[in-house]
């Protein structure tokens, strides 16, 4: 059974950082697109960032240059490094396993507050 476990969230000033980590278990992510979503309160849930072997990493222009996503395949997880920090980063942040996984984690918050 495939898992996606998401962790790292938490409460931080605005300005700070946050590592978010996703560990997958049940299937090797190397050949599988990941991404990073999130949803805010009362909003539509929005991407954020992705990785492929194809393409390497993309962003949201919201968090382009703030934010960075990484995988360590060896470790079957997938990160986003979060600086810099703003108010409107306030969400849960989703990991995701792109195409044939199409698979979802439980999500973890992010609080920044100003």
């Amino acid at each position: 059974q495939v898992q996606l476990v998401e962790s790292g969230g938490g409460l931080v000033q605005a300005g700070g950082s946050l590592r978010l980590s996703c560990a997958v278990s049940g299937v090797t992510i190397s050949t599988y697109p990941m991404g990073w979503h999130r949803q805010a309160p009362g909003k539509q849930r929005e991407w954020v960032a992705g990785i492929n072997s194809a393409f390497g990493a993309s962003y949201a222009p919201s968090v382009k240059d703030r934010f960075t996503i990484s995988r360590d395949n060896a470790k079957n997880t997938v990160y986003l490094q979060m600086n810099n920090l703003k108010s409107e980063d306030t969400a849960v942040y989703y990991c995701y396993g792109g195409g044939p996984l199409s698979k979802w984690g439980q999500g973890t918050q992010v609080t920044v507050s100003s």
